[in-house]
Order: structure tokens, then C-alpha cells, then sequence
């Protein structure tokens, strides 16, 4: 049943993905998630954490991002966003799960991957994220434009002295 204004998600293998032509975007997003067999408040048992972040949007999402075939292949292109984000995490070829893709004015495959870590990891994996270098400027209208736009100055300063020298 299609949802008026989503577009409809076809699914394909990643053989036929890697074979579409080069209008195509691809993109790539990351399930990490570790056994937790803890309790919420007391008693209500755990079965597994997730880890999802704030999107750009404002929504929860996966992490990961768009990859440029031309220059890396999709794992690769994923681990790239992923590094910039989350630090060290390696995904492979074996962590693949599946690719979808949309037709219309936007021709984008999703690609979608999946990693079980131990609890320690994921909880080191979440803490990193919050020292990248764009932690908290995702989700834009939350961030005051005063302190978008100091922002923004503070990272063009370095780049203007190197060009007067």
C-alpha cells in the first residue's frame, strides 16, 4: 500500500545495486546494537541497546550517510562517514543486509548494514560521537543562530590566515 508523498522502496541485491549506472546516489546507514541484559527502572528487562542519533531533521535515524561510488566502494564510503562521526568502528561486507532502492526525481539505493558489538563497545562508540567535530550542529534549528554563526566564524579563521600567508 504506498503512503501519498513516500516514495515507494524497491528492494535489490547489492550485485544488481553495484551494477546500476552513474545517476544513481547510494547511500549507506549502520545498525549498531550490543545484548544489554539490564533492567529499565528497576524491572522492566532489556533484551538489546541501539544506537541511533539525532538526524538533521530532527528525526532518529541510523547513522551513516551518502558515498560517492566513484571513489570508494560502498563499505569503504560507510566506514569514512562513520569515522568522522563515531570514531573507530569497521564494517565489512559480511555486516550487509540489504538495498533498497526509490524511483522518481531522487534515484537513491539505500543500503543497509548491521553490527553486533559487546555493551562496552557500543557505550564507547556513543561517547566518541559526542567529541566529533559536528556533534550537536545536526539538527540545526535547535542550535541558537548566534552560536551557528560563531561557529561557523571559528572554523572559516584558520583557513583565511593560511590563505594570507
Amino acid at each position: 500500500m504506498a503512503i501519498p508523498g513516500v516514495p515507494e522502496l524497491k528492494p535489490l541485491t547489492r550485485y544488481e545495486a553495484m551494477r546500476l549506472g552513474p545517476g544513481w546516489s547510494h547511500s549507506c546507514h549502520a545498525m549498531l546494537f550490543a545484548p544489554n541484559a539490564g533492567m529499565l527502572f528497576g524491572r522492566i528487562p532489556l533484551r538489546y541497546a541501539v544506537l541511533m542519533q539525532m538526524r538533521f531533521d530532527g528525526l532518529l535515524g541510523f547513522p551513516g550517510g551518502f558515498v560517492d561510488r566513484r571513489y570508494w566502494s560502498l563499505e569503504d564510503g560507510l566506514n569514512r562517514v562513520l569515522g568522522l562521526g563515531l570514531g573507530c568502528i569497521r564494517l565489512t561486507e559480511a555486516d550487509y543486509l540489504s538495498s533498497h532502492l526509490t524511483e522518481g526525481p531522487h534515484r537513491v539505493v539505500a543500503h543497509f548494514y548491521a553490527k553486533q558489538l559487546t555493551l562496552e563497545e557500543l557505550h564507547t562508540i556513543e561517547i566518541s560521537a559526542v567529541h566529533s567535530r559536528d556533534h550537536g550542529l545536526e539538527v540545526l534549528n535547535m542550535v541558537p543562530v548566534d552560536k551557528l554563526a560563531e561557529a561557523v566564524a571559528a572554523t572559516q579563521k584558520p583557513k583565511k590566515a593560511l590563505n594570507q600567508q
